[in-house]
């Protein structure tokens, strides 16, 4: 949307040059992410970049693949 589009270019701005966490349910809020940290009973269990993380048969891809993640953009 139109909305969450003006949302992350002000999350780019913000954090330009900066070390962040994120926590989020949009797969657009991470994709552009340098490192994605999928975390599962507290434990770190996937680390990458969005591509990487598609690769690899996984908690992330598997997200990805059953639409849990909220989001209609993603091509598995």
């Amino acid at each position: 949307t139109e909305t969450e589009r003006q949302i992350q270019a002000a999350f780019q701005r913000l954090l330009l040059g900066r070390t962040s966490f994120i926590i989020a349910h949009r797969l657009s809020t991470v994709r552009q992410a340098d490192q994605i940290l999928v975390m599962d009973k507290g434990e770190i269990v996937e680390r990458g970049r969005h591509e990487e993380l598609l690769l690899v048969d996984g908690t992330y891809r598997r997200l990805c693949q059953s639409g849990l993640f909220a989001t209609d953009e993603v091509e598995v």
